[in-house]
């Protein structure tokens, strides 16, 4: 059975039936990942209280009901090898040495020692990898996102000019994103003759300059409008308790949703996709939206689901295209799918920078490897920024951190709000990054075939360094720490046993607490000498 076909037909009892609680005494030093991405922050659990209900719409890592969500899955996993998990979304609480998990369905078991051990096991159970990787130029080189610099406004004119001042100051080509506001509305999933009157020829520039091209879409459908009217007389729309067709509020107003649980509702936004892919060329699609908070627990579907298998069935529709990219995800672990992270905040707090390293780590412990640290700069700005908008510090930094991240996303075109120090700064990282290809080639490989991360853990190769969230490992022999703190001159760096070695060409022998001189341009990473013998990827 299929992963869509499986979590549509979801087992009744499972949804209606009474909760069961199981309750784990938490070993000394024991630390858990799991549950919300949007957690990140708090993680790794254990040394303080702290409680979840993933069935909820917002985590605390959001700054207010209603703020984005994030990727989530019933799974938790230790550094001392255990693993709590249910096909169900569960609601877990640490407290007073505690683990306490109450849902459905719940397995426990025990495999190895340390996290990775832990991981390994949960993967091969619960969400086995595919296979396959998203397409490869999603990592190559860098993505462009129009969305900061032409928000709700994207014209065919704009685009071309967009991608052609990135290319003249010498940025790679990449994979082009055309967001919001290139469809005449939500759910008429074709290029606005006004604003686009030749997409394939646009494309086909976009192609001939060594771009892919990828175009936003989301599960609403704006009412009053032919579409609307059409899903709405087919049953494809979401109806609410009192059996009206759902009209929501999301960011952008209010809209009506694809009831995601009917197989004829699949079939007609993938016919849709596949329709601008063969008559634009576009390569594939950024799908948004179809968070958890967008449904009900009473809503009338066309199968019994709750909220999440709606958002997990939104993720499925991805499958059928190798590019693609998702900020909202429920379970599918193992799968190939990009997962960007939540947007954030130009701000040097773990609400901004301070998150992006968390998230990821945490987005590769729930089986999501192929990770995206949002726009660079922050996707939470709005408008058409203008130079003095920027903290060019904090744009520099965010790149350094995007250059060892398996994928880079620039918005705010870096040519137009930074000065020609900082522009070096943020080229000297895709010089770094363009250096690194070969290696990220073979850990998005490794990642499609064992499941294993790209962005690690410190805990996962290395005990004792089990709480450390600010710098983590880029496969199993690449320590990067980036500077995510203002002004700073130096930064620390925590090496376990082995031997490292700087870009300098210093050799330290571990365990070392190492201190970096840090100026604009230093990304501080050490490389494994003499690896012991292993199997990791």
């Amino acid at each position: 059975m299929s992963q869509l076909a499986r979590q549509l037909s979801a087992d009744e009892n499972a949804l209606n039936g009474s909760p069961e609680c199981i309750n784990l005494t938490v070993k000394p030093d024991e630390m858990w990942w799991g549950g919300s991405v949007a957690d990140g922050v708090m993680m790794p659990y254990g040394g303080s209280p702290f409680d979840r209900d993933l069935s909820s719409a917002d985590p605390v890592g959001c700054v207010e009901p209603g703020s984005p969500s994030s990727q989530s899955s019933p799974l938790l996993i230790s550094t001392s090898g255990r693993v709590i998990w249910s096909d169900r979304p569960f609601a877990f609480e640490f407290l007073n040495g505690q683990v306490s998990v109450t849902g459905h369905d719940i397995q426990a078991l025990a495999h190895g020692n340390c996290l990775r051990d832990a991981f390994m096991e949960a993967s091969r159970r619960f969400f086995p990898p595919s296979g396959h990787a998203p397409a490869w130029q999603l990592f190559a080189g860098a993505q462009y996102n129009t969305w900061i610099d032409q928000p709700y406004r994207p014209t065919q004119a704009t685009v071309l000019d967009y991608v052609r001042e990135l290319l003249e100051s010498e940025m790679p080509p990449g994979v082009v994103f055309i967001d919001d506001s290139w469809s005449p509305s939500y759910g008429t999933w074709r290029f606005d003759e006004a604003r686009f009157p030749c997409p394939s020829k646009m494309v086909q520039q976009l192609h001939d300059w060594g771009c892919s091209v990828m175009l936003w879409v989301v599960p609403f459908v704006s009412p009053d409008t032919d579409t609307f009217r059409r899903l709405e007389s087919r049953g494809l729309l979401l109806r609410d308790a009192s059996g009206n067709t759902a009209i929501r509020r999301w960011w952008n107003g209010l809209s009506a949703l694809l009831d995601l649980s009917n197989p004829e509702t699949i079939s007609w936004i993938s016919g849709q996709l596949d329709t601008l892919m063969s008559e634009t060329g576009v390569d594939g699609f950024k799908f948004d939206g179809g968070d958890i908070r967008d449904f009900r627990a009473d809503d009338l579907t066309f199968r019994p689901v709750e909220p999440v298998d709606m958002c997990e069935a939104w993720a499925g529709i991805g499958l059928r295209y190798s590019c693609n990219e998702y900020r909202a995800c429920w379970r599918m672990g193992g799968q190939p799918l990009a997962q960007r992270l939540r947007d954030k905040p130009a701000s040097w707090d773990d609400r901004g920078i301070g998150s992006l390293i968390p998230e990821m780590l945490a987005q590769g412990m729930i089986g999501h490897p192929f990770t995206c640290p949002d726009m660079i700069g922050g996707g939470e700005i709005g408008g058409s920024v203008v130079p003095s908008d920027i903290d060019q510090e904090f744009f520099v930094r965010y790149t350094q951190i995007a250059a060892f991240s398996p994928i880079a996303q620039f918005s705010a075109s870096p040519m137009r709000v930074l000065d020609e120090r900082h522009l070096a700064a943020v080229r000297k990282a895709l010089q770094l990054r363009d250096e690194l290809q070969p290696t990220l080639r073979s850990l998005v490989d490794n990642a499609a075939a064992t499941g294993e991360p790209i962005v690690r853990p410190m805990a996962f190769h290395a005990s004792g360094l089990d709480t450390v969230t600010d710098q983590y490992f880029f496969g199993p022999d690449l320590i990067v720490a980036p500077v995510i703190k203002p002004s700073a001159t130096s930064r620390t760096v925590l090496l376990p046993d082995g031997s490292w070695r700087s870009p300098s060409g210093d050799l330290i022998t571990g365990p070392a607490t190492v201190k970096v001189a840090c100026d604009l341009e230093t990304i501080p990473r050490f490389a494994r000498v003499l690896a012991a013998s292993s199997d990791v990827g």
